[in-house]
């Protein structure tokens, strides 16, 4: 994969939108032409305004709109930085360096399903119009704590068909994604697998597909104080030993890693 030129630049906010008690969806508009970006990539985000945070947070690109020149990224507030990008008002500049990581890659079959739980939904809108534009149809699998933390269903269906688990059962089916039909009776079939969310959801799915010789990529979620590979926080153990989850991923096959 070649090296993509980063850039740091001001973005200006143009939405804001509340989802949830806890995630927010951005809309940032680029002050030019947005260069290419891919699925499963990230951007760090400068946080101005919080006393005790200094530094920039990693956020998936959750969608992006070149006619637009716009990104949009989902935001889930855990403390006081993503609570200030969270607040972030219509006309207000933030900061990002982008396009970071590697990204998810095009299968060698269509069927396909995206699997997320939580905020690990942020790449999923994202990779699924992508994969749209290469003829294929998705299919997304996205679970949640309850009905009123699931986000953006609308526009995932919009791009495929959309399966529902909900851990109190107030949507879809009760449990984990796991746990949802789909996964039992693999039917229709699926040969590839494209994950983001917790990390024990994710070994779990990589297990699975494991034993079903399924093509499963993950994307972690490793504290990336950087984004280029110099404070070593986000190591990943692998089969080739530690790897940068901020330049080697945060895409990674399953197999590669040591899970």
């Amino acid at each position: 994969m070649c090296k993509q030129k980063k850039f740091i630049e001001d973005f200006v906010v143009i939405e804001n939108q509340r989802q949830t008690s806890e995630f927010v969806i951005l809309t940032l508009r680029h002050p030019g032409r947005l260069p290419r970006m891919f699925p499963g990539q990230f951007v760090e985000v400068k946080v101005e305004g919080a006393s005790g945070t200094y530094l920039r947070r990693p956020l998936s690109i959750h969608d992006v709109d070149y006619d637009n020149n716009s990104l949009k990224l989902l935001i889930q507030e855990v403390g006081e930085g993503t609570r200030r990008l969270s607040s972030l008002k219509t006309g207000e500049k933030v900061n990002l360096i982008f396009p970071l990581g590697n990204h998810y890659s095009l299968p060698s079959s269509p069927n396909v399903l995206l699997i997320g739980g939580g905020c690990g939904v942020a790449p999923l809108l994202f990779l699924g119009r992508y994969l749209m534009e290469n003829g294929i149809n998705p299919r997304f699998l996205i679970g949640a704590r309850s009905s009123d933390q699931l986000v953006e269903l609308d526009a995932y269906r919009r791009l495929g068909e959309v399966y529902v688990t909900t851990e109190d059962g107030s949507e879809g089916t009760k449990g984990y994604v796991i746990h949802h039909p789909v996964m039992k009776t693999f039917e229709p079939d699926f040969d590839w697998i494209y994950t983001c969310g917790p990390e024990p959801m994710m070994k779990v799915l990589a297990r699975y597909a494991k034993d079903r010789e399924i093509v499963c990529e993950v994307s972690l979620e490793n504290m990336m104080a950087c984004g280029i590979g110099a404070c070593l926080c986000c190591v990943a153990p692998t089969v080739d030993g530690n790897k940068c989850t901020c330049t080697e991923g945060p895409v990674f096959n399953a197999n590669y890693l040591k899970w």
